[in-house]
Formats: structure tokens, C-alpha cells, sequence
């Protein structure tokens, strides 16, 4: 049975970071070493990004708080909030993003109505609170109270592949099924000073976004389908388990990034796509460089670059996920979502066939687990050319506000 993903929509928050002005405040925290210093430099200014989001208002420099939470305007001190205080700020704020995320992809699919989901996942890894965001989405936007809810939890930056393989599951074993998927994380509310180059590293990429999926294979010949689903595949490399992970600390969740993992997927990169490419005939022994779209996770520009050159892609098969790096970050799992909709916003392809237009992603995260994905693009929604902002992202990343983190 070909299951198909029929819409795609994202969202962020609407306080704009500017990279260089959130480097020049981490860099002026008292406490800093003089390598620490150099390092929030290092960091912030080689991670190929201009602009972030946040959900935390208050992180701006025009916004001047009574009793300021995050970061106090006045004296330019970031602050440090309990882990209670920032996961109530998650709880707040996160379903604003999922409930945003998955209205738009409903309204993308106008030939579905509320009533027609069956079932809903919900993905996030940086905040807890229940009833959870998988309950609000259905308050708030009214789907059957009976839709089958599922919600995966502290994953990480590769849990958009499991929710879309498991959507794609409920869909084989039901012809009927229709599937929304939201992944929504608030990852600047885990931001902190500090000597600790992995912290620091984590303050100068994470972000805040979301995006909703749905997925279903009912045909609707009026409206085609964006994407059909291929095949999904999990590896785990064997090593890089502590080179990866996410912990929950007293002052927020703890980031570890360490800076072998670039080596780490440089070294395993082949092995984890080989179980992926092994399942079509056609696919086993062409250069990677031969599948025209590569919708990759960009964990960062040095995880990017590694994958580049192993692979030895073309720099514009780079485009959609360092684009998608540039101007929002790493939003943990939702960001491998902007990079496939940066690409099915692509103009199609010269000498494309008719069977659509191949697209290879994959997310890497805590493990180090590689999640792959084959994809088949098969029409543009939007047709606007090689931008991946789309709306009311776009007027606000053209007219940034003033912002310090």
C-alpha cells in the first residue's frame, strides 16, 4: 500500500534572535574564562547562522521585564531559571507551536475535515507536562476526543523519521487512516552561560520551531499528495553513545554535543545509508550524488560539511539544510521537517522522470542514532521557488527585532 504525506506546514515564534547580537551577550557574562570567551566566539560565529527563534520574550534587548526571568535587559545578565520554571514556560508556550503547526497542515488539506483523523503523534524533547500536547491539539482544534493519540518523548533531533514511520504504519494496517504529525520543540529555554564548551555550543545552535504532517493513503485526485513515503531505517553507530546526549539538570536540560561527532558520522555514514538503499534495486551502487534531493538534518554546519564531503554531494543539493540552519537553527526534531519543506518548495526539477523526484534524508542524535529516509516527491504545494520560508515566517525573518540570544 503507497502511503502519501499530503501536507506539510511549520511554525515559529515571533521573537527573532540575531546570532551576532547573542554572541556579543554570552561573550560579556561575568564568570567567563578567557577560553570560555574565545570559545563563545569561536562557536557563535562559525555556526553558519543569522538568524534564531525563541518562545522566551523577555530575551530581546527592547523588552524590559519587572521581574525578569531569562535575561535582564537592564544589566545585559543572563539568568539562570529552576528546570520547574522553564518547563512551565514549555508547557505555555509549546502548545501554542503545536497547536499553530497542526491548524496550518489541516488547513493545507482542505479535502480532509477534523473529524477524518484517526490518529495523532505528537513529538518534543525539551519539555514535559500532561495532559500533554497530544490532548490540546484535539481540544483545541476540535478532532474526534476518540483519535488514537501517541506522543514520543525525549528523542531527540531524529524523532520526526520514527513519528512518520509510525504514521506510515497506522496507514498500511488501516486504509482510512489519516495521520497528523507535530513535532514542536522550545530548545532556547535550555540556553545558559557557561565555561563548558558543549554548553556553549548548545547556546550558539538550538532554537525553537515546529511542523505538522499529514500523512494518510486515501487518494484524493482533485489535491496530489507532496511526498510518498519509501522506506524508513534505524542505525545505531557503535560508538558515540557518550558523545551525544540530553540530560535533564537542575537549571535546565544539559546538552552534550562533543566535537567528535562530525568524526563520528564522517566515519559511519556510509554504513548507516547502506540498509536504506539496499531496499530499491535501482538505488544499490549509484553515487549518492545521483539522488537528486538530500534533506539533511543540520545538526550543526560541521556535521553538514562532513556529510558533504563523504558523500560528495554537490553544494546544491547542501542548499535546502543550510538554508534551513541559517535562518532558524537547530529546532531539534521539527528542523529535518523545514528541510523537506524548503524542497518541496523547489521549482521541479529539469529532466525529472514522471515517477517524481527523488529525495535521501536522514537526522542524527543521542546514541548516535542515524535515522534514514527515502522519499518521492511528486508536486509542489506553494510553487515559490528556492525560498523554505513560507508566510508569516517569512515578513518576520525580513524585519527582524532586536534580540540578544
Amino acid at each position: 500500500m503507497t502511503v502519501y504525506l499530503r501536507s506539510l506546514e511549520t511554525a515559529v515564534p515571533p521573537t527573532v534572535l540575531i546570532q551576532t547580537e547573542a554572541r556579543d551577550v554570552f561573550a560579556a557574562q561575568p564568570g567567563l574564562s578567557r577560553l570560555g570567551t574565545r570559545l563563545v566566539g569561536t562557536c557563535f560565529d562559525s555556526a553558519a547562522i543569522d538568524t534564531r527563534h525563541t518562545a522566551v520574550e523577555e530575551m530581546t534587548n527592547d523588552h524590559r521585564a519587572e521581574n525578569p526571568v531569562f535575561f535582564d535587559a537592564n544589566t545585559g545578565l543572563l539568568l539562570s531559571p529552576s528546570t520547574k520554571v522553564r518547563n512551565d514556560l514549555f508547557a505555555t508556550e509549546a502548545t501554542k507551536l503545536f497547536i499553530e503547526a497542526a491548524q496550518k497542515a489541516l488547513e493545507a488539506c482542505p479535502e480532509i475535515t477534523l473529524l477524518d483523523i484517526t490518529h495523532l503523534v505528537t513529538v518534543s524533547c525539551t519539555g514535559f507536562f500532561n495532559p500533554g500536547p497530544d490532548y490540546k491539539i484535539v481540544r483545541a482544534l476540535g478532532l474526534n476526543p476518540a483519535v488514537q493519540r501517541y506522543h514520543l518523548g525525549f528523542m531527540g533531533c531524529y524523532a520526526a523519521f520514527p513519528a512518520l514511520r509510525a504514521a506510515k504504519s497506522f496507514c498500511e494496517a488501516d486504509p482510512d487512516a489519516v495521520v497528523l504529525v507535530v513535532c514542536a520543540e522550545l530548545c532556547s529555554l535550555h540556553v545558559r552561560t557557561s565555561n563548558d564548551p558543549d554548553t556553549i555550543m548548545g547556546s550558539a545552535l538550538f532554537a525553537d520551531g515546529a511542523a505538522a504532517a499529514i500523512v494518510t493513503a486515501r487518494e484524493f485526485p482533485a489535491n496530489p499528495a507532496l511526498l510518498r513515503l519509501d522506506h524508513f531505517e534505524t542505525v545505531l553507530t557503535p560508538v558515540g553513545e557518550e558523545s551525544m546526549a540530553w540530560n535533564i539538570g537542575d537549571e535546565g536540560f544539559e546538552m552534550v554535543l562533543g566535537n567528535y561527532v562530525p568524526h563520528i558520522i564522517d566515519d559511519h555514514i556510509i554504513g548507516a545509508l547502506e540498509p536504506l538503499l539496499s531496499r530499491e534495486t535501482s538505488l544499490q551502487g549509484l553515487p549518492y550524488r545521483d539522488i537528486l534531493h538530500w534533506a539533511i538534518h543540520p545538526g550543526g554546519r560541521s556535521i553538514l560539511d562532513k556529510v558533504q564531503s563523504r558523500l560528495d554531494l554537490s553544494d546544491e543539493q547542501l542548499v535546502p539544510a543550510r538554508e534551513t540552519l541559517r535562518n532558524y537553527g537547530n529546532m531539534s526534531s521539527a528542523t529535518v521537517l523545514f528541510v523537506l519543506r524548503h524542497i518541496l518548495d523547489l521549482p521541479p526539477a529539469d529532466g525529472a522522470d514522471d515517477g517524481g523526484e527523488r529525495i535521501c534524508s536522514m537526522a542524527f542524535g543521542p546514541g548516535l542514532t542515524v535515522e534514514t529516509a527515502l522519499f518521492t516527491k511528486i508536486s509542489s504545494s506553494r510553487g515559490l521557488g528556492t525560498t523554505a520560508l513560507s508566510g508569516d515566517a517569512a515578513t518576520r525573518s525580513a524585519q527582524p527585532e532586536s534580540a540578544l540570544a
